[in-house]
């Protein structure tokens, strides 16, 4: 399938968190582009220069961290690259999925080509080798406290050298075996390339890339789930009219308040007289206010994301047009982990609110359909022992949508004394994604539920779509039965893949 699909040119600048999938997940082939092999080849002339100079220059020409003050020979600065990568290789805990870690060396290559890094040319067209030929190195998930991914992609490194253990197809393997089975070669590190490999911020940008694209996701996801809850509901839309999202025009507001409306357009609950009631709980009434925050948080993180994804965070930084190279802090990630931490607390609110609606499904006196929507009176229990596992898995989404804080560090005698935590925020973003996922499921099943004893004729352009999506997998509840397997049957075949989203644009089977 991969040999089949155009290559992506990689060239430093016009990476997005979608061309990232396309490698990670699709098996998209890359290219270099030629200027961006010059550009490299330009940048590590600079290095040579300053090497030939004697120049000092950290983690060139110095030790590393608190071993700056101590000045480094030329003939051991190979052998220091190479153990610059051994020495960092010490991430520890699950090993990553096989995505993301190519999420990560698509990241740092595209960075790489940059020229910033000073790194040779040869590295970045055997990562490029690694990709195209389906070779990942194993990376453990546990290292890097983001200042830095340091111990995260030092992996990438040993695995060129042909050490650690890489990933192929399923098996895992030495890296030497794996290589040499691909027809290729382990690469020598020149002096500053382990430097380069690993000092940078790919790890946490990798990840967040495909982070990023699965909010978006979900993002839509809850706006149709939301959408379907009102027309179970006959709840009132007037809280959705444009014209409020321009009285108090915040962010991100007057975008779901038209997602919301779009879903619905063409159904009987936008005709004038639909509502059953004046003013709806605020879980129905205020959706747009909820998931508007969300939005907010998604349009301020792409930016800071697209910053990581082509932006340079080597450090010392080579500056082809000055002939300098500077020391910096361009690996530090604060604000990545401050917007990812955003996004998770906008989460957790579009959660509480899902669990909230599904529970107005279940209220006859709030609904006025039978009791949690059993045609069958008091002996069933209908939909209501449902709500049990929603309100836990929203109270894990509570729990994760707390803050990483960053804070001190201890390491290199002081010298690296402070700690943002970006792959943390990331790592428990994505714990909420797979739980909010089953959450939105519930009350897709639950709201086709509502929709059908309601005995509604004329749903929505988009929520029609998205009821007949849910109807084709799950049977109306009539006796009580096990709901679990249906709701992560709509969570995997539905929700996760995708499928309900393209069904509801018109770009896949009605059913």
């Amino acid at each position: 399938m991969a040999d089949k699909m155009t290559a992506l040119v990689l060239n430093g600048r016009d990476l997005t968190p979608a061309l990232v999938a396309e490698v990670a997940c699709n098996g998209r082939p890359i290219a270099l582009e030629g200027a961006a092999r010059a550009r490299m080849a330009e940048a590590r002339a600079i290095v040579e220069r300053h090497l030939d100079e004697n120049r000092p220059v950290y983690g060139l020409t110095t030790g590393l961290g608190s071993r700056v003050v101590h000045r480094l020979p030329r003939e051991v600065l190979s052998e220091f690259s190479r153990l610059t990568v051994r020495g960092r290789s010490h991430a520890l805990g699950p090993r990553l999925p096989v995505e993301v870690v190519r999420a990560i060396m698509t990241v740092r290559l595209n960075g790489l080509l940059i020229g910033g890094a000073g790194a040779s040319p040869a590295v970045a067209e055997a990562i490029a080798d690694l990709l195209n030929a389906g070779l990942h190195p194993v990376m453990p998930s546990i290292g890097s406290i983001g200042a830095g991914d340091l111990c995260l992609l030092a992996h990438i490194g040993l695995a060129l050298m042909g050490e650690g253990e890489i990933e192929s197809g399923g098996a895992v393997m030495a890296a030497g075996k794996a290589l040499a089975k691909a027809g290729l070669r382990p690469l020598e590190l020149g002096p500053k390339d382990g430097l380069a490999i690993c000092n940078a911020s790919s790890g946490s940008a990798g990840m967040e890339a495909l982070g990023l694209r699965q909010m978006e996701q979900i993002w839509a996801l809850a706006n149709v789930s939301a959408a379907l809850s009102m027309e179970g509901f006959r709840a009132n839309v007037s809280p959705l009219d444009e014209r409020l999202a321009a009285l108090r025009p915040q962010p991100g507001q007057a975008e779901a308040s038209a997602a919301l409306r779009a879903l619905l357009g063409g159904g009987g609950l936008l005709a004038p007289g639909a509502a059953r009631r004046l003013q709806d709980p605020l879980s129905l009434r205020c959706v747009a206010q909820v998931h508007g925050a969300l939005r907010a948080t998604l349009d301020f993180t792409a930016p800071v994301l697209a910053a990581e994804l082509n932006g340079d965070a080597s450090n010392p930084a080579v500056l082809i047009s000055d002939d300098a190279i500077l020391s910096n802090g361009n690996f530090h990630t604060p604000l990545l982990a401050i917007a990812f931490d955003a996004v998770a607390l906008a989460c957790a609110q579009a959660a509480q609110l899902c669990l909230a609606r599904t529970s107005k499904h279940l209220l006859a006196r709030l609904s006025e359909l039978p009791a949690h929507l059993s045609p069958h009176g008091p002996t069933r229990s209908g939909f209501a022992p449902v709500l049990k596992p929603v309100e836990a898995l929203v109270a894990e989404i509570e729990h994760l949508a707390l803050p990483v804080r960053g804070g001190l560090s201890l390491s290199a005698d002081g010298v690296e004394d402070h700690m943002t935590h970006a792959p943390q925020a990331v790592h428990k973003l994505m714990e909420i994604v797979w739980r909010l996922r089953l959450v939105l499921a519930a009350e897709l099943i639950v709201a086709a539920q509502a929709v059908e004893m309601r005995g509604i004729d004329k749903l929505g352009a988009g929520t029609g779509r998205a009821f007949d999506a849910v109807r084709a997998m799950v049977a109306p509840l009539d006796d009580d039965r096990p709901l679990a397997p249906d709701i992560e049957r709509v969570d995997a075949e539905l929700l996760a893949n995708g499928i309900l989203l393209e069904r509801i644009s018109g770009s896949g089977p009605s059913k």
